[in-house]
């Protein structure tokens, strides 16, 4: 593997402007000690919390995938035991590094004088979720099925590490057409996992629930299970379940597509008002609709 730069090392890094990506702008005694390690390549997308370009790791030519994020849109910092403040991204991808093939692996990262750089894994044939939805509208439930299954393994392994993501949905979703295989990305909306509520909302507003609407907190597992019964409505449905405020606290659920009756009911249950009414993980695991057989 590529040599590890620490996180507070005095290197210093920048990346193009999308607008004129020719290479690293770097202080000249700088410039070949960082392109043995890494080459930029095209601008994969941008969004509120960074910019993510293509790159290749030079010491295998593996593809990665090399984020940057300004200083200014980080939502929360952590302290590393050498002082170090740093993202909580950073550490959070850190905890949930190993053990699991359905999160995407921090390889490595880098400070900036004004921005954090995070190079992560690329799989090569993977597009977004949202991307094969807008192409073919709604999945087939034997692929929604395969897809959601990896994403709950996805959401276990970050419940062992004490990490809540805050943020799935289908953007954040990797997935490969041909061979189904599934990587939860972009923690940057996550914190640490706790057993009291939560009173600061941070990730995609449509997927939030009706507790946090209605009365500004919420916790941090059965907000994860309405989110996952809005990822699984998205994937069969081939729209957003609710888009109101009004509409998500009513809690009124209507279908547009036709979808079996096992898939119904585990929607809805995931959906239900109140949050003790929502099922447990390993309740979901154990749903007759998730343990249907593979496409």
């Amino acid at each position: 593997p590529a040599p590890l730069l620490s996180g507070s090392c005095s290197h210093l890094w920048a990346l193009p402007c999308p607008s004129c990506a020719d290479g690293w702008l770097l202080a000249e005694g700088q410039k070949k000690q960082l392109q043995e390690l890494y080459q930029l390549g095209p601008q994969l997308g941008s969004g509120g919390f960074g910019t993510v370009f293509s790159g290749t790791r030079l010491s295998d030519g593996s593809p990665v995938a090399i984020k940057r994020v300004a200083r200014e849109s980080v939502l929360q910092w952590d302290e590393l035991p050498d002082g170090t403040r740093v993202p909580m991204e950073v550490v959070l991808m850190e905890k949930v590094g190993s053990g699991c093939h359905y999160i995407i692996q921090l390889l490595d990262w880098f400070e900036l004088p004004d921005s954090f750089l995070l190079v992560m894994e690329r799989p090569e044939a993977s597009r977004d979720l949202l991307q094969l939805l807008l192409e073919h509208e709604v999945l087939s439930e034997e692929m929604a099925r395969w897809l959601f299954r990896q994403v709950l393994e996805a959401v276990r392994h970050c419940t062992a590490c004490g990490v809540l993501h805050r943020d799935i949905k289908p953007q954040n979703l990797l997935v490969n057409p041909e061979s189904g295989d599934l990587k939860l990305i972009d923690f940057g909306c996550g914190t640490f996992l706790q057993e009291r509520p939560y009173t600061q909302f941070a990730g995609t507003h449509v997927y939030s629930p009706p507790e946090w609407i209605a009365c500004g907190c919420y916790y941090g597992h059965s907000a994860t299970i309405w989110s996952l019964g809005v990822l699984l409505y998205v994937m069969v449905c081939g729209n957003l379940p609710f888009c109101k405020d009004h509409d998500i606290v009513s809690g009124q659920l209507f279908f547009g597509h036709q979808v079996s009756p096992a898939c119904e009911d585990l929607i809805r249950w995931c959906l239900a008002k109140h949050p003790a009414d929502r099922p447990e993980l390993e309740d979901i695991l154990c749903h007759p609709w998730v343990r249907g057989g593979r496409f």
